[in-house]
């Protein structure tokens, strides 16, 4: 059974372990080559929580892993090296930050990141922020357990597709579990857009995503968004009844709360459901070759 996730519960603990996650991930970007779309930047779920898998520094191959059921912080190397912290109620931002580059350093595999957090309302550089440091364990285990059921559905769904897909991943800039699809066409240029998101959306793409809640959509949802954002989408059904077009600054997305997922007497039928109906209307406004992209695994009914 999935667990219940209410967004105001724990939001204390979501920002916080989305600002630790902020810091591990810039590690993961100043110690992996570019990727196109950034795929060398997020996080993956794994068997005990989230992974940076495989990166390098001065000639050290080392992983970092938030362990969610011992509830530690952990890093390792190629040479044998295995050291760790505890995360536990009370841990800062700061201190967070603080020995985790103590880990890094003394496997010796420490590097300079950005220490301010990246596209989110807290603005507080990441030595200083003594503020956030909530840690509710049970709802942290809740968190994980949901991101590995959906990255299980998710998976399954990235199999119906033959094009060009990202990796199931998180993002740890909006916190989000994401799998995305590209038509193969270059996207039309936007003026004035920074360079992060130039590169992110440089060609068609239809995205579907899973994140906890924030302050603009209050309760962890499931969604999908088609950029750039063809005339009609919004016109387009979706499945289930639950599901439901929302109009934000940036263009519109596909909204199925957690909720009416976890509550359903079928919760994979009804997250396939959702996003096979969002990529369809996608596909249809946009003039995707729907057939032509269609893995052979992907159901025809």
């Amino acid at each position: 059974m999935l667990p219940e996730l209410p967004y105001s519960e724990w939001q204390q603990t979501k920002d916080t372990l989305h600002l630790w996650a902020q810091i591990v991930g810039k590690v993961r970007l100043a110690s992996t080559p570019p990727e196109n779309h950034w795929w060398n930047v997020p996080l993956y779920v794994d068997v005990r929580g989230l992974t940076t898998r495989n990166m390098h520094q001065h000639g050290i191959a080392f992983a970092v892993e938030f362990d969610f059921i011992e509830h530690r912080l952990v890093v390792r190397t190629d040479r044998g090296d295995v050291n760790s912290f505890e995360l536990v109620d009370g841990l800062s931002v700061a201190d967070f930050d603080a020995r985790f580059h103590e880990l890094l350093g003394r496997a010796g595999v420490d590097v300079a990141i950005r220490e301010r957090p990246f596209g989110v309302p807290m603005t507080t550089p990441f030595r200083e922020d003594r503020e956030h440091a909530s840690y509710q364990a049970e709802y942290v285990e809740r968190f994980w357990r949901a991101l590995g059921w959906v990255d299980e559905v998710f998976t399954e769904f990235a199999g119906w597709f033959c094009g060009k897909a990202s990796p199931v991943h998180l993002f740890w800039h909006s916190f989000d579990l994401a799998h995305t699809r590209f038509s193969g066409r270059p996207a039309p240029p936007v003026a004035g857009r920074d360079a992060v998101t130039d590169e992110a959306y440089s060609h068609e793409v239809i995205s579907f995503g899973f994140w906890a809640g924030d302050d603009n959509v209050r309760e962890a949802s499931f969604y999908a968004y088609a950029a750039p954002e063809p005339a009609g989408l919004t016109a387009e059904p979706l499945q289930p009844a639950a599901a439901h077009w929302v109009e934000q600054g940036s263009g519109s997305l596909a909204l199925l709360p957690y909720e009416a997922v976890r509550s359903t007497a079928d919760p994979q039928a009804a997250l396939l459901g959702f996003l096979e109906s969002a990529y369809q209307a996608g596909v249809r406004t946009a003039g995707w070759d729907e057939v032509g992209l269609r893995s052979a695994f992907c159901p025809t009914s």
